[in-house]
Protein backbone atom coordinates (compact mmCIF):
# COMPACT_ATOMS: atom_id res chain seq x y z
CA UNK A 1 0.00 0.00 0.00
CA UNK A 2 2.86 2.39 0.83
CA UNK A 3 4.38 1.83 -2.62
CA UNK A 4 1.01 2.41 -4.25
CA UNK A 5 0.53 5.73 -2.42
CA UNK A 6 4.06 6.78 -3.31
CA UNK A 7 3.38 6.10 -6.99
CA UNK A 8 0.14 8.09 -6.78
CA UNK A 9 2.09 11.11 -5.46
CA UNK A 10 4.71 10.71 -8.18
CA UNK A 11 1.97 10.30 -10.81
CA UNK A 12 0.29 13.53 -9.72
CA UNK A 13 3.60 15.41 -10.07
CA UNK A 14 4.38 14.05 -13.53
CA UNK A 15 0.75 14.29 -14.64
CA UNK A 16 0.66 17.97 -13.62
CA UNK A 17 3.53 18.69 -16.00
CA UNK A 18 1.95 16.75 -18.87
CA UNK A 19 -1.36 18.52 -18.24
CA UNK A 20 0.24 21.97 -18.50
CA UNK A 21 1.88 21.07 -21.81
CA UNK A 22 -1.25 19.34 -23.13
CA UNK A 23 -3.33 22.46 -22.46
CA UNK A 24 -1.23 24.39 -24.97
CA UNK A 25 -1.75 21.72 -27.62
CA UNK A 26 -5.47 21.51 -27.06
CA UNK A 27 -6.09 25.28 -26.92
CA UNK A 28 -4.33 25.94 -30.23
CA UNK A 29 -6.05 22.98 -31.88
CA UNK A 30 -9.42 24.13 -30.56
CA UNK A 31 -8.97 27.55 -32.16
CA UNK A 32 -7.24 26.93 -35.52
CA UNK A 33 -7.19 23.10 -35.80
CA UNK A 34 -3.37 23.01 -35.81
CA UNK A 35 -1.18 20.52 -33.96
CA UNK A 36 1.58 22.89 -32.86
CA UNK A 37 4.54 20.53 -32.57
CA UNK A 38 6.79 23.49 -31.76
CA UNK A 39 4.94 23.75 -28.45
CA UNK A 40 7.18 21.12 -26.83
CA UNK A 41 10.23 23.25 -27.61
CA UNK A 42 8.66 26.31 -26.04
CA UNK A 43 8.54 24.14 -22.92
CA UNK A 44 12.27 23.47 -23.35
CA UNK A 45 12.98 27.21 -23.65
CA UNK A 46 11.07 27.77 -20.40
CA UNK A 47 13.35 25.28 -18.67
CA UNK A 48 16.45 27.12 -19.94
CA UNK A 49 15.11 30.54 -18.96
CA UNK A 50 14.47 29.22 -15.45
CA UNK A 51 17.95 27.71 -15.34
CA UNK A 52 19.72 30.94 -16.31
CA UNK A 53 17.56 33.01 -13.95
CA UNK A 54 18.43 30.75 -11.02
CA UNK A 55 22.05 29.96 -11.91
CA UNK A 56 23.31 33.25 -13.39
CA UNK A 57 21.08 35.86 -11.79
CA UNK A 58 20.47 34.17 -8.40
CA UNK A 59 16.72 34.62 -8.73
CA UNK A 60 14.33 32.63 -6.57
CA UNK A 61 11.88 30.03 -7.82
CA UNK A 62 8.83 32.29 -8.15
CA UNK A 63 10.58 35.16 -10.02
CA UNK A 64 12.23 32.57 -12.31
CA UNK A 65 8.85 30.95 -12.94
CA UNK A 66 7.29 34.28 -13.89
CA UNK A 67 10.25 35.17 -16.11
CA UNK A 68 10.03 31.79 -17.90
CA UNK A 69 6.32 32.35 -18.53
CA UNK A 70 6.90 35.89 -19.85
CA UNK A 71 9.70 34.81 -22.22
CA UNK A 72 7.73 31.80 -23.48
CA UNK A 73 4.65 33.97 -24.00
CA UNK A 74 6.74 36.24 -26.22
CA UNK A 75 8.23 33.27 -28.10
CA UNK A 76 4.79 31.74 -28.64
CA UNK A 77 3.33 34.96 -30.04
CA UNK A 78 6.33 35.46 -32.35
CA UNK A 79 5.98 31.89 -33.65
CA UNK A 80 2.31 32.49 -34.40
CA UNK A 81 2.94 35.83 -36.13
CA UNK A 82 5.96 34.74 -38.18
CA UNK A 83 5.33 31.08 -38.98
CA UNK A 84 1.60 30.34 -38.71
CA UNK A 85 -0.30 33.53 -39.52
CA UNK A 86 0.86 33.61 -43.18
CA UNK A 87 -0.46 30.04 -43.52
CA UNK A 88 -3.84 30.75 -41.96
CA UNK A 89 -5.69 29.82 -45.17
CA UNK A 90 -3.20 27.18 -46.37
CA UNK A 91 -3.77 23.45 -46.26
CA UNK A 92 -3.43 21.64 -42.94
CA UNK A 93 -0.45 19.63 -44.17
CA UNK A 94 1.43 22.86 -44.99
CA UNK A 95 0.82 24.18 -41.47
CA UNK A 96 1.80 20.82 -39.96
CA UNK A 97 5.08 20.70 -41.88
CA UNK A 98 5.77 24.29 -40.82
CA UNK A 99 5.17 23.33 -37.17
CA UNK A 100 7.72 20.53 -37.46
CA UNK A 101 10.17 22.95 -39.09
CA UNK A 102 9.70 25.51 -36.30
CA UNK A 103 10.24 22.74 -33.74
CA UNK A 104 13.57 21.75 -35.31
CA UNK A 105 14.60 25.40 -35.63
CA UNK A 106 14.01 25.99 -31.91
CA UNK A 107 15.82 22.81 -30.89
CA UNK A 108 18.95 23.33 -32.94
CA UNK A 109 18.90 27.12 -32.61
CA UNK A 110 18.95 26.65 -28.83
CA UNK A 111 21.69 24.06 -29.19
CA UNK A 112 23.77 26.56 -31.18
CA UNK A 113 23.64 29.13 -28.37
CA UNK A 114 23.79 26.92 -25.26
CA UNK A 115 25.53 23.84 -26.75
CA UNK A 116 24.30 20.26 -26.41
CA UNK A 117 25.72 19.86 -22.90
CA UNK A 118 23.27 18.72 -20.26
CA UNK A 119 22.77 21.49 -17.70
CA UNK A 120 21.97 20.87 -14.05
CA UNK A 121 19.63 23.11 -12.10
CA UNK A 122 21.07 24.55 -8.89
CA UNK A 123 20.14 22.45 -5.83
CA UNK A 124 17.03 23.61 -4.05
CA UNK A 125 17.60 25.06 -0.61
CA UNK A 126 15.50 26.14 2.33
CA UNK A 127 11.75 25.68 1.96
CA UNK A 128 12.07 24.04 -1.49
CA UNK A 129 14.39 21.32 -0.16
CA UNK A 130 12.06 20.11 2.58
CA UNK A 131 10.10 16.86 2.58
CA UNK A 132 7.74 15.15 4.97
CA UNK A 133 6.26 11.72 5.52
CA UNK A 134 2.69 10.55 5.64
CA UNK A 135 3.11 7.07 7.05
CA UNK A 136 5.86 5.59 4.90
CA UNK A 137 5.02 7.80 1.91
CA UNK A 138 7.54 10.57 1.25
CA UNK A 139 6.22 13.83 -0.19
CA UNK A 140 8.75 16.45 -1.23
CA UNK A 141 8.00 20.14 -1.16
CA UNK A 142 8.85 20.24 -4.86
CA UNK A 143 5.98 17.83 -5.56
CA UNK A 144 3.62 19.97 -3.50
CA UNK A 145 4.69 23.12 -5.37
CA UNK A 146 4.32 21.42 -8.78
CA UNK A 147 0.77 20.34 -7.93
CA UNK A 148 -0.10 23.72 -6.40
CA UNK A 149 1.27 25.77 -9.32
CA UNK A 150 -0.56 23.52 -11.79
CA UNK A 151 -3.89 23.83 -9.97
CA UNK A 152 -3.54 27.62 -9.69
CA UNK A 153 -2.72 28.00 -13.39
CA UNK A 154 -5.57 25.68 -14.42
CA UNK A 155 -8.10 27.56 -12.27
CA UNK A 156 -6.83 30.86 -13.71
CA UNK A 157 -7.13 29.46 -17.24
CA UNK A 158 -10.70 28.29 -16.63
CA UNK A 159 -11.57 31.72 -15.24
CA UNK A 160 -10.13 33.44 -18.33
CA UNK A 161 -11.91 31.13 -20.75
CA UNK A 162 -15.28 31.11 -18.98
CA UNK A 163 -15.59 34.54 -17.36
CA UNK A 164 -13.65 37.11 -19.39
CA UNK A 165 -14.37 38.89 -22.65
CA UNK A 166 -11.31 37.46 -24.38
CA UNK A 167 -12.33 34.00 -23.17
CA UNK A 168 -15.73 34.42 -24.80
CA UNK A 169 -13.97 35.52 -27.97
CA UNK A 170 -11.79 32.38 -27.85
CA UNK A 171 -14.85 30.17 -27.54
CA UNK A 172 -16.59 32.02 -30.38
CA UNK A 173 -13.59 31.68 -32.71
CA UNK A 174 -13.35 28.00 -31.78
CA UNK A 175 -16.99 27.47 -32.78
CA UNK A 176 -16.99 29.44 -36.05
CA UNK A 177 -14.14 31.76 -37.02
CA UNK A 178 -16.01 33.47 -39.86
CA UNK A 179 -19.14 34.12 -37.80
CA UNK A 180 -17.01 35.46 -34.93
CA UNK A 181 -15.33 37.88 -37.31
CA UNK A 182 -18.71 39.07 -38.59
CA UNK A 183 -19.72 39.75 -34.97
CA UNK A 184 -16.77 42.14 -34.57
CA UNK A 185 -14.30 39.82 -32.86
CA UNK A 186 -10.65 40.40 -33.74
CA UNK A 187 -9.77 36.85 -34.79
CA UNK A 188 -6.04 37.49 -35.23
CA UNK A 189 -5.71 39.00 -31.76
CA UNK A 190 -7.70 36.12 -30.27
CA UNK A 191 -5.48 33.51 -31.91
CA UNK A 192 -2.35 35.35 -30.72
CA UNK A 193 -3.74 35.46 -27.18
CA UNK A 194 -4.39 31.72 -27.32
CA UNK A 195 -0.77 31.07 -28.33
CA UNK A 196 0.36 33.40 -25.55
CA UNK A 197 -1.54 31.54 -22.84
CA UNK A 198 -0.54 28.10 -24.11
CA UNK A 199 3.12 29.12 -24.33
CA UNK A 200 3.05 30.60 -20.82
CA UNK A 201 1.77 27.28 -19.47
CA UNK A 202 4.50 25.42 -21.37
CA UNK A 203 7.12 27.75 -19.88
CA UNK A 204 5.81 27.02 -16.40
CA UNK A 205 5.98 23.28 -17.10
CA UNK A 206 9.58 23.66 -18.30
CA UNK A 207 10.87 25.23 -15.10
CA UNK A 208 8.87 22.77 -12.97
CA UNK A 209 10.57 19.89 -14.80
CA UNK A 210 13.97 21.52 -14.28
CA UNK A 211 13.37 21.87 -10.56
CA UNK A 212 11.98 18.33 -10.24
CA UNK A 213 14.42 16.37 -12.43
CA UNK A 214 17.37 18.81 -12.22
CA UNK A 215 18.85 18.16 -15.69
CA UNK A 216 17.86 19.87 -18.96
CA UNK A 217 19.08 19.75 -22.57
CA UNK A 218 18.00 21.26 -25.93
CA UNK A 219 16.17 18.08 -27.00
CA UNK A 220 14.34 17.57 -23.71
CA UNK A 221 10.97 18.61 -25.15
CA UNK A 222 10.56 15.88 -27.76
CA UNK A 223 9.34 12.92 -25.69
CA UNK A 224 7.38 14.85 -23.03
CA UNK A 225 5.80 16.86 -25.84
CA UNK A 226 4.66 13.71 -27.61
CA UNK A 227 3.29 12.30 -24.36
CA UNK A 228 1.45 15.54 -23.66
CA UNK A 229 0.00 15.28 -27.17
CA UNK A 230 -1.13 11.74 -26.31
CA UNK A 231 -2.73 13.17 -23.16
CA UNK A 232 -4.58 15.81 -25.18
CA UNK A 233 -5.86 13.20 -27.65
CA UNK A 234 -6.79 10.84 -24.83
CA UNK A 235 -8.90 13.47 -23.07
CA UNK A 236 -10.34 14.90 -26.28
CA UNK A 237 -8.22 17.23 -28.41
CA UNK A 238 -9.58 20.76 -28.29
CA UNK A 239 -11.16 20.32 -24.83
CA UNK A 240 -9.45 21.95 -21.83
CA UNK A 241 -10.89 19.56 -19.19
CA UNK A 242 -9.90 16.65 -21.43
CA UNK A 243 -6.29 17.86 -21.56
CA UNK A 244 -6.15 18.09 -17.78
CA UNK A 245 -7.64 14.64 -17.24
CA UNK A 246 -5.51 13.11 -19.98
CA UNK A 247 -2.34 14.61 -18.51
CA UNK A 248 -2.94 13.10 -15.10
CA UNK A 249 -3.94 9.71 -16.50
CA UNK A 250 -0.89 9.49 -18.77
CA UNK A 251 1.43 10.68 -15.99
CA UNK A 252 0.02 8.15 -13.51
CA UNK A 253 0.18 5.35 -16.08
CA UNK A 254 3.85 6.04 -16.84
CA UNK A 255 4.79 6.21 -13.17
CA UNK A 256 2.96 3.01 -12.25
CA UNK A 257 4.49 1.06 -15.14
CA UNK A 258 7.99 2.27 -14.18
CA UNK A 259 7.39 1.86 -10.45
CA UNK A 260 6.34 -1.76 -10.71
CA UNK A 261 9.45 -2.94 -12.51
CA UNK A 262 8.65 -2.29 -16.15
CA UNK A 263 10.47 1.00 -16.71
CA UNK A 264 11.72 -0.15 -20.13
CA UNK A 265 8.12 -0.34 -21.35
CA UNK A 266 6.69 2.89 -19.92
CA UNK A 267 6.94 4.81 -23.21
CA UNK A 268 5.53 1.89 -25.18
CA UNK A 269 2.52 1.69 -22.85
CA UNK A 270 1.81 5.42 -23.26
CA UNK A 271 1.79 5.21 -27.05
CA UNK A 272 -0.19 1.97 -26.93
CA UNK A 273 -2.85 3.97 -25.09
CA UNK A 274 -2.86 6.46 -27.99
CA UNK A 275 -3.39 3.67 -30.52
CA UNK A 276 -6.12 2.13 -28.39
CA UNK A 277 -8.02 5.38 -27.90
CA UNK A 278 -7.84 6.14 -31.62
CA UNK A 279 -9.26 2.69 -32.39
CA UNK A 280 -11.98 2.68 -29.73
CA UNK A 281 -12.94 6.36 -29.36
CA UNK A 282 -11.09 8.64 -31.79
CA UNK A 283 -12.73 11.76 -30.33
CA UNK A 284 -11.16 11.10 -26.92
CA UNK A 285 -12.53 10.50 -23.46
CA UNK A 286 -14.64 13.68 -23.29
CA UNK A 287 -14.95 14.31 -27.02
CA UNK A 288 -18.06 13.82 -29.10
CA UNK A 289 -18.08 12.13 -32.45
CA UNK A 290 -19.02 14.57 -35.21
CA UNK A 291 -20.45 13.54 -38.53
CA UNK A 292 -18.89 15.36 -41.45
CA UNK A 293 -20.68 16.09 -44.68
CA UNK A 294 -18.97 14.67 -47.74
Amino acid sequence: MEQFLQQVINGISLGSIYALIALGYTMVYGIIKLINFAHCDVYMIGAYVGYFCMRNFNMGFLPSLLMAMVVCTTVGVLIEKIAYKPLRNATRIAALITAIGVSLFLEYGTMFFVKATVRTYPPMTGFMAKSFKVGNTVITMQQVIIAAVTVILMVLLQFIVKKTRIGKAMRAVSQDKDAAELMGINVDATISFTFAIGSALAGAAGILVGVYYNSINPLMGILPGLKAFVAAVFGGIGLIPGAMIGGYIIGATEVFVAGYGRSMYKDAVVFAILILILLVKPSGLLGRDKKEKV
